[in-house]
């Protein structure tokens, strides 16, 4: 399959959906589709049209399945010996998306593909899916998607990942009750489905307070208390002079659909 097919991109009702389109290699990621992934969050980030993106795979075996075992070559790729974040740019948190992204498992998540679940704010899985990582069985160190994963499901669950390698895979249930997994769907459809009705439905709300609430809960998996608290309380103050602030009150007193200002820099 060409490469230039690798990563499908639509945009439909204010919801780009990020299709990994590579079913023939268990849509693993090359360097080509690494980059066009970068190429996308920034699209998803920049564009005011949309309001929530969704991540999900081709198929219904495989979400992803890591790193293309053809372009582990040092210097290629994301193997370059480069700070982390100068290197590392193709899931949503890397490329800092401030807009709320649905991550919808459809297969098989395994290595790489587990950067997009632990860097997602709300993970929809087929109860079909299974997560795997096979770093260490292949003599490959998972230090990057196993810190997502420990601070997403726990520390116990990373270190099973991580260490028993082909070993185990983790049934989708299992990353459910962990807390990997935030709804659980029969099948891959269904999945897609749930992604795209929760899409629509996230759509309806303030842009700019989305955004400051995204923040403030990520970014207490960085900060100790009371730093985290104090974060969120200046973020919840500064949208005090965003025109949502008034809109959204105003909107349900007159019982309409609301007005929202896209512009993250917009003041009364």
């Amino acid at each position: 399959m060409d490469d230039a097919n690798a990563l499908l991109f639509d945009v439909e009702d204010g919801i780009a959906t990020l299709t990994l389109n590579r079913p023939h290699e268990g849509n693993a990621l090359t360097p080509a589709l690494l980059a066009a992934l970068e190429d996308a969050w920034i699209r998803v980030e920049r564009d005011d049209a949309i309001r929530v993106a969704i991540i999900t795979g081709a198929g219904e075996r495989h979400f992803c399945t890591g790193a293309s075992v053809g372009t582990l070559r040092v210097g290629q790729g994301t193997l370059h010996n480069k700070p982390h974040a100068l290197v590392n740019r193709f899931s949503p948190r890397m490329c800092h998306v401030t807009k709320p992204v649905v991550c919808a498992v459809n297969g098989l998540v395994n290595g790489g593909g587990l950067h997009f679940v632990a860097d997602s704010d709300i993970v929809v899985a087929s109860a079909l899916a299974a997560f795997m990582d096979s770093h260490v069985s292949v003599g490959q160190v998972s230090g990057l998607e196993s810190v997502g994963i420990a601070r997403r499901a726990g520390l116990g669950a990373a270190l099973l990942l991580g260490l028993a390698g082909r070993a185990y895979r983790m049934p989708a249930e299992r990353a459910w009750q962990l807390g990997m997994v935030d709804l659980l769907e029969p099948g891959p459809g269904e999945a897609l489905a749930r992604a795209r009705e929760l899409a629509r439905a996230i759509t309806a709300n303030s842009p700019q307070a989305m955004a400051h609430t995204k923040r403030a809960i990520w970014a207490s998996t960085e900060m100790p208390d009371p730093a985290a608290h104090d974060h969120g309380w200046e973020l919840l103050k500064s949208h005090w002079s965003h025109p949502d602030f008034e809109e959204g009150p105003r909107a349900f007193a007159e019982k309409r659909k609301p007005d929202w200002d896209p512009d993250p820099n917009a003041r009364r």
